[in-house]
């Protein structure tokens, strides 16, 4: 349902819809939401298709509880069913929903960018039309093409594209209203008039961004903190006390035990990570790198090699720490290696791409300085080349050798099949290097709008560094969490409670609590959900949903937790 033609997920949709023949109320935000996310599944096939898959998922919990745990009140199984059907109904429905949004929030971190080009050649030329069309062919991503299709939709209308784009995305992001009238008045400003008006339509965008980011971190603290106490602490901590409570009478089915550590909690923990990543009002994605990358080439025979390679490991080093905790080491570090293998090129891509952005606005300030001073654009940018230093200068540099061996122009020097910027997936320095482009052909008077477009990437960088730094402490919780803390617990307290279980053992005669091998597979089976469920939760915070990051991460943390996990185990199963 969330993506164009005919998914498999629209498929699936229509085939359920056909069993519920009644009409259906849609509400305005998932139909708003199908447009947005280009679905062929209008909002009655998602409702019929929600209430359809109720029936199987309740008929299937059912089942499962009857022949899991068959002693309990058929009431209680019952209930159980009926919940689950509701919920299964309320996911399908708000599915869509959820999905415009987060793709929303990521599209929204671009608008600074997309702000920044519109005004950068409005100095150039203020004609708004010209503006819009410029900052849409400089960008990628849902933000531009939204641009793009009102730009086509408003030749020969007497409302600008900027207008009828900023009245379609300002709901989600009032500053952009703001921003875009300023731009707007500057066209018909005088020139020192017009410079001030882009000034505080930047200042509009960023001073949004920002305020918008304190308040989401003021606000996300409470549930992540929640979260961190219902979903961590609480669940593991409890596992120490079993043999007690076994001890006192009180008794947990094995089959329940592990439906609660490895259904439900896990179910929890996604939906009040869910939760959290939909509210988050704008997302600071990183480049978007694919596998289709000149730079990526292993494909995805490395992912599997290196988890053949984790899960021989894991199976043997699990092994000699307890015989059951083989395929738990096997599975942690089976998928670990084999995530963080598949997707390291593409975090090696996306580290060179930060590492070009780093020193941009120092680059722009000088090449526009340079030319404000009547030095050609090439020249300027030869100079700056020698100035700068890092992966900037290094890109300035082949820039520059481009256009002396192909004898090209600025534009094709970085922008062209064999430019400096062909595997540099950044739109920022795209855009920079298309405004390099303008100014080779608007000459000396370009270079203020340069030195401008310098001083707006450093602020934006400034509020870039300020919106993490503001979810740092929560986000750094998250991770550290998932990779190090959630493991560590779990392994020690596995060994408190199977030394307890020895201890009842030997004094009664008779076993007074679960398996050890059952509790150190279901608690380890947690332990390593949460590390990827944190971790992706951490990840969407930090910097959006961006799969290649997340992938990559989660793979790390995998490692990291199953490691810490089996340490832990070995550690206090020694002390205890």
């Amino acid at each position: 349902m969330a993506a164009s033609g005919d998914s498999t997920a629209t498929a699936v949709a229509r085939q359920l819809a056909r069993a519920y023949p009644w009409p259906v109320s849609v509400g305005d935000d998932l139909r708003r939401s199908l447009a947005f996310l280009g679905s062929d599944a209008d909002g009655e096939t998602v409702v019929r298709a929600g209430y359809v898959a109720a029936v199987p998922i309740s008929v299937s919990v059912l089942v499962a509880s009857t022949l899991l745990a068959p002693a309990s009140p058929v009431v209680t199984r019952l209930l159980l069913a009926v919940t689950a059907g509701l919920a299964a109904t309320h996911a399908v429905h708000r599915l869509p929903v959820g999905t415009a949004a987060l793709r929303r929030t990521r599209a929204l971190g671009e608008t600074a960018d997309l702000v920044g080009r519109a005004a950068l050649r409005m100095r150039l030329e203020p004609t708004p039309e010209r503006a819009a069309a410029f900052a849409t062919r400089t960008g990628d991503g849902p933000l531009s093409e939204s641009l793009q299709s009102h730009v086509r939709r408003a030749r020969g209308a007497p409302e600008s594209a900027l207008e009828s784009f900023a009245e379609e995305w300002s709901p989600w992001f009032p500053a952009l209203d703001r921003s875009v009238s300023l731009l707007l008045t500057s066209a018909d400003a005088a020139e020192g008039e017009r410079s001030r008006s882009l000034d505080r339509a930047l200042e509009a965008v960023l001073d949004g961004t920002h305020d918008e980011m304190a308040d989401f971190a003021s606000t996300v603290r409470g549930p992540t903190t929640a979260l961190y106490a219902f979903g961590v602490l609480l669940p593991l901590a409890l596992v120490g006390v079993l043999p007690a409570a076994r001890a006192a009478g009180l008794t947990l089915p094995t089959s329940a035990f592990v439906f609660v550590y490895n259904a439900f909690l896990p179910l929890v923990v996604v939906a009040a990570s869910a939760w959290l990543l939909v509210r988050r009002p704008v997302a600071l994605p990183p480049p978007r790198v694919g596998g289709d990358h000149p730079d990526v080439t292993a494909g995805p025979r490395r992912g599997l090699l290196a988890g053949l390679a984790g899960v021989g490991v894991g199976w043997v080093g699990g092994g000699a720490v307890a015989t059951w905790a083989s395929p738990v080491a096997a599975a942690g570090f089976g998928l670990g290696a084999s995530l963080a293998a598949h997707y390291y090129p593409m975090a090696r891509v996306r580290r060179r791409v930060r590492d070009v952005e780093s020193r941009l606005d120092d680059a722009l300030y000088l090449v526009g300085r340079r030319v404000d001073d009547g030095t050609a654009v090439e020249t300027a940018v030869e100079d700056a080349a020698e100035d700068i230093d890092g992966a900037t200068g290094e890109m300035l540099s082949d820039a520059a050798g481009v256009r002396r061996r192909l004898r090209v122009g600025v534009r094709e020097a970085f922008l062209g099949e064999y430019g400096a910027l062909a595997g540099v997936p950044s739109p920022r320095t795209r855009g920079a290097a298309a405004l390099l482009a303008a100014a080779a052909s608007e000459g000396r008077p370009a270079g203020g709008a340069v030195v401008a477009t310098a001083d707006h990437l450093r602020e934006l960088r400034r509020v870039e560094r300020e919106a993490r730094r503001q979810l740092s402490s929560v986000t750094g919780t998250l991770a550290n969490t998932a990779a190090f803390f959630a493991p560590l617990v779990a392994g020690a307290t596995v060994a408190m409670a199977a030394r307890m279980a020895e201890t009842d053992l030997s004094l009664s005669g008779e076993a007074t609590a679960l398996p050890t091998a059952t509790l150190g597979v279901s608690v380890g089976a947690y332990a390593l959900c949460l590390a990827g469920l944190l971790t992706v939760l951490s990840t969407g915070l930090d910097r959006g949903l961006d799969r290649t990051l997340v992938g990559y991460r989660v793979g790390l943390a995998l490692l990291a937790a199953t490691g810490a996990y089996l340490a832990a185990f070995a550690g206090a199963s020694l002390l205890f």
